[in-house]
C-alpha cells in the first residue's frame, strides 16, 4: 500500500485547546457550551477528509500553581471548565458519517467494564469511527475529585493501565464475529458458540462474565496514547495505533518517531501499524507577512502565568515557588514527565527562563507554530512527513472554528494537489482511514505474558 499522510484535529470540549490565548481571541466562537459548536467543527473536519478529531480531557480544575484554583478560574486556563467529551462525541457522530472521533478516558478512575461498554456502544452508534485516548491521569486534584487522598505513583499508574487495557480487550473480544444472529424464523438471537466468557483475575482488576454490547464494527476502538516518559513510550508502543506527540523541535520529533517504531517492533508489532502524530498550530495567510501578523496578534494575548498554571497541572508540581526570570530547575515531577523534559530541554538549549517557558506554554503548550502561506505550511508538513518525523499531524488552532476552516480550505487542497493526502474517504471506519482494517479477533498479546 502506498504510504499516505494522515490528518487529525485536536479538540477540547471547552473554551480553549492548547492555546491559552484562544478564548480571548476576537475570532474565537464563545458558544462552546452548545451542540452546534461541536457539530460545526465535526463537519469542517469531515469536509477536510480528516482521519479523525479527538478530545483531550482532564478531571479536575487546575489548582496546583500556588495551591489555589482562583487564579486559574480568573485567567480561564485549560480545564477550568469543560463538558464530558463522551456526550459531545455522540452528538458529533450523529451529524457526520465518515470522520473518526476520539475521546480521552482515564484508566485510573473508571473500571474496565464501564470503559469497554461505553466505547463499544459509541463504536456502534458512529458505525465504526471511535478511538480511545488512553490516559492514566496525572494530578492530586483528579484523585481528590474521585475520593482519594493522593494520586498513584507514575509507574504504578502504567502497570495498572497495562492490565486495564488487556481486560478491556478481553471484554471487546467476548463477542465473536457473527455472534449476533437475530433470526426471527428460528428464534435464535445470539450464537453462544461464538461468544467467549471473560474470567479475568489480575493483580489490579477482576472481571467475570460477558460484555453485554455485541461486537462493534471495528471489533474494538482504535487505541490512542501520548506516552512520552520511558514507561509511557513502552505502553504506547505495545498498545497504541495512534500516538499523539508534542515536541517543538524537528530533531526531537525525529528521535521520538524512530524510538517508538523501534519499541513497537520489539513488542512484535508491525511498526507501520503504529501511526505517530505530532501536533502543530498553523497560522495561515495569503502572504507570509499576513500569517506572521496573525501569529503575533495571537501570541500577544498569551499570559505566561496562565501557561505556568497549566504546566503545574500537567506535571503536578507547583511552579509558583520559583523565580520567573531564572532557568527551569532540574527536578523530578510526579505528573507528565515527558512534557516537562521538553520544557527543561528548551530552557537549557535556548537559554529560556521560567517566564519564557510559561509564555510558550500559554501560546500552545509547547506545540510548534507553523506559519506561512498554504504552500509554505504544506512544505513544512511534507518535509516532516518525508523526513522521518511523522505519519500524520494533529492540527490544533489559535482560534476556533476559523483556524480549522482556514487549514481545511487553504492547506488541505495544497496537500491534495501534491498527492500527499486523500481527496475522498476510501473506507467507512476509522481503522479504514488509518489503513489498519478491522481489529483482529485474536486478542492482543497479554501484558503479563509479554512481561515474563
Amino acid at each position: 500500500m502506498t504510504r499516505q499522510l494522515h490528518l487529525a484535529g485536536f479538540l477540547w470540549a471547552s473554551h480553549l485547546t492548547h492555546s491559552h490565548a484562544q478564548w480571548r481571541h476576537p475570532r474565537q466562537d464563545p458558544d462552546w457550551l452548545t451542540p452546534e459548536y461541536y457539530v460545526n467543527l465535526a463537519r469542517i473536519a469531515e469536509k477536510g477528509k480528516f482521519d479523525f478529531v479527538f478530545f483531550a480531557d482532564l478531571l479536575a480544575v487546575p489548582g496546583r500553581y500556588g495551591n489555589d484554583v482562583r487564579d486559574a478560574l480568573r485567567r480561564g486556563t485549560q480545564a477550568v471548565a469543560s463538558l464530558d467529551p463522551a456526550l459531545v462525541v455522540a452528538i458529533m457522530a450523529a451529524a457526520t458519517s465518515r470522520v473518526g472521533l476520539g475521546l480521552t478516558k482515564s484508566t485510573t478512575y473508571y473500571p474496565p467494564y464501564d470503559i469497554a461498554r461505553s466505547f463499544a456502544s459509541l463504536d456502534h452508534l458512529s458505525r465504526g469511527r471511535i478511538a480511545w485516548n488512553v490516559v492514566t491521569s496525572l494530578s492530586e486534584a483528579e484523585a481528590q475529585n474521585f475520593g482519594f487522598d493522593t494520586h498513584l505513583a507514575h509507574d504504578l499508574r502504567y502497570a495498572r493501565a497495562e492490565e486495564f487495557v488487556e481486560t478491556a480487550f478481553e471484554l471487546w473480544d467476548s463477542w465473536g464475529e457473527g455472534a449476533l444472529v437475530q433470526d426471527k424464523a428460528t428464534g435464535l438471537f445470539a450464537d453462544p458458540d461464538k461468544i467467549r466468557l471473560v474470567d479475568h483475575k489480575g493483580p489490579y482488576f477482576r472481571s467475570k462474565g460477558l460484555l453485554n454490547v455485541p461486537r462493534s464494527p471495528q471489533g474494538r476502538p482504535a487505541i490512542m496514547q501520548a506516552g512520552s516518559s520511558n514507561r509511557g513510550r513502552d505502553f504506547a508502543a505495545r498498545w497504541a495505533e495512534i500516538i499523539f506527540e508534542i515536541d517543538p523541535t524537528a530533531e526531537g520529533r525525529r528521535a521520538y518517531y524512530a524510538d517508538i517504531k523501534r519499541r513497537a517492533a520489539g513488542f512484535g508489532r508491525d511498526p507501520d501499524s503504529v501511526k505517530i502524530f505530532p501536533s502543530i498550530i498553523p497560522f495561515v495567510g495569503e502572504t507570509a507577512a499576513i500569517a506572521r501578523e496573525k501569529q503575533q496578534f495571537h501570541n500577544e494575548l498569551a499570559d505566561p502565568v496562565s501557561g505556568l498554571i497549566t504546566l503545574s497541572a500537567h506535571t503536578d508540581h507547583d511552579f509558583s515557588q520559583y523565580a520567573l526570570d531564572e532557568p527551569v530547575a532540574e527536578l523530578e515531577v510526579p505528573g507528565c514527565q515527558g512534557i516537562f523534559d521538553v520544557a527543561r530541554r528548551l530552557s537549557k538549549n535556548q537559554s529560556l527562563t521560567l517566564r519564557d517557558i510559561g509564555k510558550l506554554y500559554a501560546q500552545g503548550v509547547l506545540l510548534p507554530h507553523v506559519v506561512g502561506t498554504p504552500s509554505q505550511i504544506a512544505d513544512e508538513i511534507e518535509a516532516g512527513y518525508r523526513g522521518g518525523e511523522a505519519d500524520g499531524y494533529i492540527v490544533s488552532t489559535g482560534y476556533s472554528p476559523g483556524g480549522y476552516q482556514e487549514f481545511v480550505e487553504l492547506v488541505v487542497p495544497e496537500l491534495q494537489r501534491r498527492g500527499l493526502f486523500r481527496t475522498e474517504y476510501e473506507g467507512q471506519t476509522l481503522r479504514d482511514h488509518l489503513g489498519l482494517g478491522p481489529a483482529s479477533l485474536t486478542p492482543a498479546p497479554r501484558f503479563r505474558e509479554a512481561a515474563e
